[in-house]
């Protein structure tokens, strides 16, 4: 179906424009903010539902892009989009994640909401866009982008510290690109072509692999973010409005992810295989590190971000393990990841809402109140430390086995990382949900609403369908997966 892609990709966009006309017609009417609402919530769903249909008609067999588009652009620079089974699923997760975004926000979002709405349609498209490109410079457009609405929903909707957050995430994620469009301007002009599947097949010399891999891992690093360059992700989530931690978490982290997989692994893979032992360091001080800094966490918010930056060492030691176990367990594992994180920041979001902090020395005890919302959160944190039965465990098993093949030593340490996992998230339920209510701000808190059932819903249903049957997300990764390690072996020779 040509055009499909397009199709979700700027769908969003009729939403911006319904927004916008509804501004000019109705300056201040009444009801206007409500409106734009609906408008929002409608067209992320229209979304979501070709999603769901792109996902029904691709061909889970077959190894190369589908539902390709290719359309001259300007002086030789082509439009081209397609999706294989190792992006198929993101386009899912993005679309599936924006309309709970929405509902998230409908009520804590009280000024500027025409704006807004607007930021986080415009958002969407660009997120889908990176995951459908293949064009380089079409890549980058999309991946370069989506830094300027979230800017400003981190700047103008965020916390006390919004601008200097706003600020170290603009300034962080745009220095690593400049070195990338660098590389993709070189790479132009020695493979004459921008496309991403002759690239892929394009044979750079190895000395040149070197110094494409750095830049494009420069800005991949960060984008993840991997250690040392993390340190713009907690202040961005903290001050970040809830439905823009759910954006960060769920599925921009996922960018240095996919991009490793797409362009450092098929189109460098002498320097992947060099670099390896690097990246393998880099991703168990992560996964170490920044679990025992996310236990010394007062804040609710940062303790969530600072065990993100630990899940991505999973992901990226998966990645470099170069295997197929060690691939596609990486995918599974940043889907996998994309759904609990996104379900902790928005548990977080649920008491912030009602109390206006996030400091787990304000809570204790919301069991007795708040029964429902103990057992959800219960559950996102049952994942988020690997739990059999809980889509968490299968990404996590998966890259060690995968990494266990191709270094030892790293996955072992990297295994404490689950334990240290399960110490500060499980230390964090109990200090906010059980013993009894000593703050006495607490005696009035209300459970969960039936809106905020209705995000959960989704979210928790997914955790446990893709823990229980991994099937269906391996049915339509494995394809892909699979052929990208046996050619990234067959490269250096493996």
């Amino acid at each position: 179906m040509t055009g499909l892609l397009s199709l979700i990709t700027y769908t969003p966009l009729v939403g911006v424009a319904a927004i916008l006309l509804l501004r000019a017609l109705s300056p201040d009417g009444p009801g206007r903010n409500d409106a734009a609402k609906w408008i929002a919530l409608a067209t992320t769903l229209a979304t979501l539902a070709l999603s769901v249909l792109l996902v029904a008609q691709f061909d889970p067999a077959q190894v190369g892009f589908q539902f390709t588009e290719d359309v001259n652009w300007f002086a030789g620079v082509h439009y081209r989009m397609g999706v294989d089974g190792i992006s198929v699923l993101f386009v899912l997760l993005t679309a599936f994640l924006m309309p709970l975004c929405i509902i998230a926000s409908w009520r804590s979002i009280e000024t500027r909401l025409l704006e807004y709405m607007v930021c986080f349609l415009v958002l969407e498209t660009l997120m889908i866009g990176v995951f459908c490109a293949l064009d380089l410079l079409e890549f980058y457009l999309f991946f370069e982008g989506g830094l300027i609405p979230m800017f400003l929903i981190i700047g103008v909707w965020g916390g006390k510290r919004r601008v200097y957050a706003a600020y170290k995430f603009f300034l962080y994620t745009l220095l690593g690109s400049v070195l990338m469009l660098a590389a993709i301007l070189a790479m132009w002009g020695m493979a004459g072509t921008t496309s991403i599947p002759e690239l892929m097949a394009y044979k750079f010399p190895a000395d040149i692999q070197i110094w494409l891999w750095l830049a494009f891992f420069a800005s991949f690093a960060v984008k993840m973010p991997m250690w040392p360059v993390h340190t713009w992700l907690p202040d961005a989530h903290v001050e970040a409005p809830t439905a823009g931690s759910v954006i960060l978490a769920g599925i921009l982290l996922k960018m240095g992810g996919y991009g490793f997989l797409r362009f450092s692994l098929p189109m460098f893979p002498a320097a992947s295989s060099y670099f390896t032992p690097l990246v393998f360091a880099l991703s168990v001080i992560a996964i170490v590190y920044t679990s025992l800094v996310a236990f010394r966490q007062t804040d609710i918010k940062k303790l969530i971000a600072y065990s993100s930056v630990a899940h991505m060492g999973f992901v990226t030691m998966g990645i470099f393990s170069g295997n197929a176990q060690g691939i596609e367990g990486a995918i599974f594992q940043m889907l996998s990841h994309g759904v609990i994180a996104s379900a902790l920041f928005l548990c977080v979001g649920v008491v912030y809402d009602r109390m206006h902090t996030r400091e787990i020395a304000f809570y204790g005890g919301l069991v007795n109140r708040m029964p429902w919302y103990a057992a959800v959160f219960m559950l996102f944190t049952l994942g988020n430390v690997g739990l059999p039965g809980t889509s968490g465990f299968v990404g996590e098993i998966l890259t060690l086995t995968g990494t266990y093949g191709a270094s030892t030593w790293t996955a072992l340490i990297a295994t404490t990382g689950v334990i240290l996992s399960a110490v500060y998230a499980l230390t964090l339920y109990r200090n906010v949900v059980f013993g009894e209510i000593a703050n006495g701000q607490l005696a009035a808190i209300k459970d969960l609403s039936a809106r905020e059932v209705l995000i959960f819903a989704p979210l928790m249903i997914a955790t446990l369908a893709m823990g229980v049957y991994p099937k269906m997300v391996f049915a339509l990764t494995s394809a892909s997966g699979d052929a990208l390690a046996v050619a990234y072996r067959a490269a250096i020779g493996g």
